[in-house]
């Protein structure tokens, strides 16, 4: 599948569950943002920033309930992590092809997708292999594969979580 590798009942289900009732809770602190792919594209999101290299710094009072995912992943550099979450809308819609970093080959930057709910949105790849949205998957693949998600029918909310970031590879000072 084109390097897409995809690991469904990816945590266990007390680490799903702190996530899941977290960014549910009426409390989770979430931002409007005009435009999905770049600003003012036409569409729009509700995000949540936890982690941003640029700050170097975490974002987000939440970060820890994303510990399980990042134990899991072993990044040996954390680029970027933050939630998006879309409205229903009255059919699917497709915000456009994109990569989320464009790296030289030798950087390997990950982009991972932690879909935090079931839904019938989907992460569609340029190549044409589609993910639709089930809880507790995770789907990781080189962040030079164009990609696009979309808005869901079938529930209020898709939620998903997106993981930016360079290997724990014990190789990777060998291969810059």
């Amino acid at each position: 599948m084109n390097n897409i590798k995809i690991y469904k009942n990816f945590l266990n289900k007390k680490d799903f569950d702190i996530i899941t009732e977290n960014i549910n809770s009426t409390i989770f602190p979430w931002n409007y943002r005009d435009g999905v792919n770049t600003f003012a594209d036409g569409n729009n999101q509700l995000v949540h920033n936890f982690y941003k290299i640029r700050q170097t710094l975490i974002l987000s009072p939440y970060f820890d309930i994303l510990l399980p995912i990042i134990n899991k992943i072993n990044p040996f550099i954390i680029i970027r992590i933050k939630a998006n979450l879309l409205l229903k809308t009255n059919k699917n819609i497709e915000h456009g092809f994109h990569t989320d970093y464009n790296s030289n080959e030798n950087a390997k930057i990950t982009t991972g997708i932690y879909y935090v709910n079931t839904n019938n949105g989907y992460t569609l790849f340029e190549t044409g292999e589609k993910i639709i949205s089930e809880a507790n998957t995770y789907v990781e693949f080189n962040s030079n594969i164009k990609h696009t998600g979309s808005t869901q029918t079938d529930t209020s909310s898709r939620i998903v979580i997106n993981f930016n970031y360079i290997s724990g590879d014990k190789n990777f000072f060998g291969k810059i």
